[in-house]
């Protein structure tokens, strides 16, 4: 009877090597403790060290690679017939590029937001909303500095902080952010479009 190897891959993998073997991009299980050391030492791909980017890898070529290593080995891959390796090279410092774009990115999110603000409540002409209620209530003109304009305002703060569930490093509960979310499907879309690109690639050429 064979021994049995199982391999599962993630669709996206993070590595900070540009030597890369098999137990960086898989996680391993064999019914044989001597074939399973030896194929987590197995060389996948060496990678340009100075290089870091995106690299589209099929399970069929790591089969067949582990096949040349144990031909009397039974393969059973689990997850993505396709993976992306992403190769960050580890200990590389922040350039002054990625902190302007930190920056820039933090900045127009800011303004952007208090812009969307800002128009919505002209459009809806708020101001002058407020002044009536607070004529029909009080009988008096409103300053436009109001208890209506402060609790508006303090009540639109709040509500973002706890829509996004997130204030700093602190979150107000274990659920993931709307952010969070947001991301992780951009994410997914971008693999799974690296993946079919590598595809069309290959079935064209």
């Amino acid at each position: 009877m064979s021994d049995t190897l199982y391999m599962q891959i993630d669709m996206n993998i993070l590595v900070k090597h540009p030597h890369v073997y098999l137990q960086d991009i898989a996680r391993l299980s064999c019914t044989s403790t001597k074939a399973l050391n030896r194929l987590r030492v197995l060389p996948v791909i060496n990678l340009e060290p100075d290089t870091p980017g995106r690299y589209t890898m099929s399970v069929m070529d790591l089969v067949d690679l582990i096949q040349k290593k144990e031909p009397d080995l039974d393969i059973t891959p689990l997850g993505e017939p396709s993976f992306i390796l992403t190769y960050r090279p580890a200990g590389k410092s922040q350039t002054v590029f990625d902190i302007l774009k930190v920056v820039f990115i933090s900045l127009a999110s800011f303004f952007g937001a208090a812009f969307s603000i800002m128009t919505f409540n002209t459009d809806v002409d708020v101001g002058t909303l407020f002044k009536q209620i607070y004529q029909q209530v009080t009988g008096n003109i409103s300053s436009g500095f109001t208890i209506l304009e402060i609790s508006y305002s303090i009540g639109l703060a709040a509500g973002v902080l706890f829509f996004f569930n997130h204030f700093g490093r602190k979150k107000f509960s274990a659920d993931p952010t709307p952010m969070q979310v947001q991301m992780r499907q951009y994410e997914d879309d971008v693999n799974t479009t690296l993946l079919e690109e590598s595809s069309r690639k290959k079935d064209s050429s």
